[in-house]
């Protein structure tokens, strides 16, 4: 079988060590294999943001090992860590996190420029990706002229324009109305159905529901892992 894309072992976070210390995770194992779509759910103070911290590359954990793609990047130190960050993951945040006085195609285009790509090929990707999400007709708006749903589908499009092997999405529906969640979810699917791996971070059973594995989080540790039986149906 080929390896995991995401190997956890033994993962622990701890804030404040000592007698008043907060085990944010406790000893967390999980792999998640290429291709799959994996909810990670856990309502407020779960440890489930610290865990997408550390699946992130965003930060370290206080013991265990992280392999992601092989690499072991547990022990990274912040410059090695963002090069990792920057080539195997794709984020889409709650808040869009986009950048006001660029218009859409310049906003995807942007961590293209940190990966060192030339300039047709960025134009190339950029297009291509927002195409995928539907938003070929607005390559030139920025993020005031656009509604909410639309804004996330701009940032769906520069997590995916570099083809990370990993998407991870962060409560990417928390900021919107239901019409455009379906949208946004919807697009996660497709997204799916060509082979991406996609993590999504919710504390919704709703949002949760939409992926085929079910991954929850309490107190730091990994309560269930389940496979969402209605998976197909719900695509289709």
């Amino acid at each position: 079988m080929e390896e995991a894309l995401i190997k956890v072992k033994d993962l622990c976070k701890i804030y404040n060590p000592g007698e008043n210390e907060v085990r944010a995770l406790d000893h967390v194992n999980l792999e998640i294999q290429k291709g799959e779509f994996v909810a990670i759910i856990g309502q407020s103070g779960s440890g489930k943001s610290t865990f997408m911290n550390m699946l992130g590359c965003l930060d370290v954990p206080t013991s265990g090992e992280y392999y992601l793609n092989g690499t072991d990047v547990s022990t990274m130190k912040d410059n090695e860590l963002s090069v990792v960050r920057n080539r195997e993951i794709g984020f889409i945040f709650q808040g869009f996190n986009l950048i006001a006085n660029l218009t859409a195609i310049e906003n995807v285009e942007l961590p293209l420029i940190y990966r060192g790509i030339d300039r047709k090929t960025r134009r190339n990707l950029a297009i291509e990706s927002l195409k995928m999400v539907g938003l070929e007709k607005r390559l030139h708006h920025k993020p005031n002229e656009m509604s909410g749903g639309q804004q996330q589908r701009v940032a769906i499009a520069r997590a995916i324009a570099a083809k990370p092997p990993v998407i991870l999405a962060d409560e990417p529906t928390g900021n919107l109305d239901s019409a455009s969640s379906r949208e946004i979810l919807g697009i996660l699917k497709d997204m799916h159905k060509t082979g991406k791996t996609i993590i999504l971070i919710t504390h919704d059973n709703g949002i949760a529901d939409q992926a085929k594995r079910v991954v929850r989080i309490m107190d730091g540790k990994i309560e269930s892992d389940t496979i969402n039986e209605k998976f197909e149906e719900i695509r289709a």
